[in-house]
């Protein structure tokens, strides 16, 4: 090791921050000193309650003050405090520790841990470096300033000329022999940090629920942007080429397919502000309410059939009476349906049943295949069921999206199911997607 590596080692700038990280921990330890001195100096007999008691007073302070730290260690808000001078001191990784208060006892016990060890080390060396070096410098002086020989009260075989002629590297290897010390303590505590500051299982499952929701929100928020502005884009692209068919020809027809195209554009972008507006980080402006069975279902159906399709609903059920939830998620439902048949059967007509039945609401749409589609081949037998959304292949439609497990999630967070694919006989080819909603949701449906 050369002497430049060596200097690095016990000067540097990591060096440096574990040095102020033991001074921080000696400051830490003082307010428990204090109280210990209070109980422990007088007994030993030292005569100044704080100056002047003997070394072993001095000691007795010192275990008895340690103890009181590991109990104050185990309030949940030392290890944000811990944490974040280790982060800034200690020269380790930062994704090692743990983040927030301690939680469970085992948590708060290796803080108690942390915390004692922190303090205790940082005393000891804190100590050191108060005596010892102005101590070394002493040494180092001896030479020249003979008045130190009776201040320091050196015994007589050592007020020789040899040992005068030796203290000055006596004094240079106290100072290197501190500096030796504070960095293997501080070493120690970089070692010990993640250990005993470290996230603990209840601390990873704390972080794992966290990621999920997290998770379960961004997926709400593309089930939401997805619904809502597929089905607009959908209508507004069939009522866009209908208007240019029949432009010169029929310009009340295109008039009305603008006025469409407009009033679905401006509640795509009211719902599509709402749904953005839950990104903005410290947005409180009110945001916009979800569309619901009771609010739009009507509108929602206009909006389709000013594409051109026509759609035959039979609504035995009263939408204003359901659960909010229920009619939210329905109406989603719904309008994927509608908008999967925009995409993948355009001018085909479409049934949309929904009623209730015990205690849930069932939702079925129906409509007819294209003859050269891959779903209309998969339907060709007198046997074609639809699947299940649960991962079936007969919960796929051609294309690709995730309309349809996004329909299953709805379905699913609130206790329900849902199942879609080919129906009928030969050359009746068509789809079918049915589910089914309790009217008293289970499961994640509170979002």
């Amino acid at each position: 090791m050369t002497a430049r590596t060596l200097a690095r080692a016990l000067l540097g700038r990591r060096a440096r921050l574990r040095w102020v990280h033991l001074v921080l921990g000696g400051a830490l330890l003082m307010p428990f000193w204090l109280v210990a001195a209070l109980v422990v100096l007088p007994v030993a007999g030292g005569g100044n309650a704080f100056l002047g008691s003997s070394v072993a007073a001095q000691f007795g302070a010192y275990a008895v003050a340690l103890p009181l730290a590991w109990v104050a260690g185990l309030f949940p808000l030392v290890r944000p405090l811990s944490v974040g001078m280790a982060r800034a001191l200690c020269g380790v990784d930062g994704a090692r520790f743990a983040d927030g208060p301690a939680r469970g006892g085992a948590a708060r016990r290796r803080t108690a841990g942390w915390f004692t060890l922190h303090v205790g080390v940082g005393g000891i060396l804190s100590g050191m470096l108060l005596a010892l070096p102005p101590f070394a410098v002493s040494v180092m002086l001896l030479p020249f300033a003979p008045g130190l020989r009776d201040w320091l009260r050196l015994p007589a075989s050592l007020d020789t000329a040899w040992a005068l002629a030796l203290a000055p590297f006596a004094g240079l290897a106290m100072l290197l022999l501190l500096a030796l010390c504070a960095t293997a303590a501080g070493a120690l505590l970089a070692r010990c940090a993640p250990v005993l500051l470290g996230p603990t299982p209840a601390d990873r499952l704390a972080a794992a629920e966290q990621r999920a929701a997290e998770l379960a929100v961004r997926n709400r928020l593309a089930r939401e942007l997805h619904d809502s502005v597929g089905h607009a884009l959908s209508a507004v692209s069939l009522q866009a080429s209908a208007a240019r068919r029949v432009l010169d020809s029929d310009p009340a027809f295109v008039r009305e397919a603008l006025a469409a195209i407009e009033d679905t554009t401006r509640r795509t972008v009211g719902e599509l502000d709402a749904v953005l507006g839950l990104l903005r980080e410290g947005d409180t402006a009110a945001k916009a309410p979800a569309p619901t069975l009771a609010d739009d279902l009507p509108g929602l159906l206009d909006r389709t059939r000013a594409t051109g399709t026509a759609v035959t609903a039979q609504t035995g059920v009263d939408a204003a009476a359901l659960p909010v939830l229920v009619s939210r998620e329905a109406y989603r439902i719904v309008q994927e349906g509608l908008g999967n048949a925009l995409r993948h059967a355009p001018g085909s007509p479409v049934d949309l049943r929904i009623a209730v039945s015990g205690d849930e609401v069932e939702i079925v749409l129906e409509n007819p295949l294209s003859p050269g589609s891959p779903a209309a081949s998969e339907g060709s037998g007198p046997g074609a069921r639809p699947g299940s959304l649960t991962g079936s292949p007969a919960g796929s439609r051609s294309g690709g999206g995730h309309g349809l497990a996004g329909i299953a999630d709805r379905a699913r967070l609130l206790g329900g199911s849902a199942s879609a694919g080919p129906c009928g006989g030969p050359g009746e080819a068509g789809w079918r997607l049915a589910v089914r909603l309790p009217l008293t949701p289970s499961g994640g449906g509170t979002r």
